[in-house]
């Protein structure tokens, strides 16, 4: 059972920096696509950033590009959204999920429906 346990919230400055950890197991994660999602109270979960596992390619959401980074470590099992200048506007639940491989560039995985496996999220609020 894949497994997807994500870490790094909390409460934060406008302006400061988090660094969200998605650790994932139960399953081989060397292929496929890793996402980050977020979802604000009372609005649709949106696509924030995803990477290719195999050749590390990336894609962003234009709501967030130039603010964040997406990583992995694949001997870790692990990938990471590094965001930084936060502002109110990013305090959402942020969730990582994994797409198992379709054929489909990576550029083109940003809705849910095209992702496996979730993970439970973690709240990121911002202050102003």
């Amino acid at each position: 059972q894949v497994e997807l346990v994500e870490s790094g919230g909390g409460l934060v400055q406008a302006g400061g920096s988090l660094r969200l950890s998605c650790a994932a197991s139960g399953g081989t994660f060397s292929s496929g696509v890793m996402g980050w999602f977020r979802q604000a109270p009372e609005k649709e979960r949106e696509f924030v950033a995803a990477i290719g596992l195999s050749q590390g390619r990336t894609n962003y959401a234009d709501s967030v590009k130039g603010r964040v980074t997406i990583s992995r470590d694949n001997a870790e099992n692990t990938r990471y959204l590094q965001i930084d200048n936060l502002r109110v506007e990013d305090t959402a639940v942020y969730y990582c999920a994994a797409a198992r491989p379709k054929g489909i560039a990576v550029e083109r995985l940003t809705t849910p429906p095209l992702y496996d496996y979730w993970g439970q999220g973690t709240q990121v609020t911002v202050s102003s």
